[in-house]
């Protein structure tokens, strides 16, 4: 019997094929959801959308609820790599890197990354309201970013490009908005 290149490398390559069937799925999920909500989001639109059976994606994430958190996490990390990461690897500390992330923030959402927009911005309105692990993942995320630019707010009052009398808490929220 003829075996496939992942098969043939034994189970470390069956992982791996796991691994990137999986990061697929959650790219496809992550432009779903910021099309049609994280609500829209079901095993069975999602196996419409990539033509996979239902069964098949299941077995990656078992429930509805596991799929819109698994999502959530993937459009952190796409989030992260886009706009934080890049920041942080090459901006000089204090106001000039809070521009810089706030410059990424915005060419990132007119980029249109996500098909539909901006997916924290939509996830963040579609469960404010709700109870439950998707809207304390979605509002943790939202409490990073807020922190993100808090702390780049810390760092420019301590070099001394901003008063250091000024709340710091205030002035990334008045990023942020």
């Amino acid at each position: 019997m003829l075996m496939s290149g992942s098969e043939q490398q034994g189970p470390r390559g069956r992982v791996a094929q796991g691994e990137r069937t999986r990061a697929a799925i959650l790219r496809a999920a992550v432009d779903l959801a910021s099309i049609e909500g994280l609500e829209g989001l079901t095993i069975g639109r999602l196996s419409t959308e990539l033509a996979m059976s239902k069964s098949g994606l299941f077995a990656h994430f078992g429930s509805k609820e596991e799929l819109q958190l698994a999502t959530i996490e993937a459009a952190r990390a796409i989030f992260i790599e886009e706009v934080v990461r890049p920041v942080l690897e090459s901006s000089e500390r204090g106001l000039p890197r809070i521009w810089e992330l706030c410059e990424r923030w915005t060419e990132y959402a007119q980029r249109g990354v996500f098909k539909g927009g901006c997916f924290f911005a939509a996830a963040s309105s579609e469960f404010d309201g709700r109870p439950g692990p998707v809207r304390d993942r979605i509002a943790e995320i939202m409490l990073e970013w807020l922190a993100a630019l808090e702390r780049g707010v810390r760092e420019a009052q301590e070099i001394g490009h901003l008063d250091a009398k000024a709340d710091p808490r205030q002035i990334a929220f008045e990023f942020n908005a």
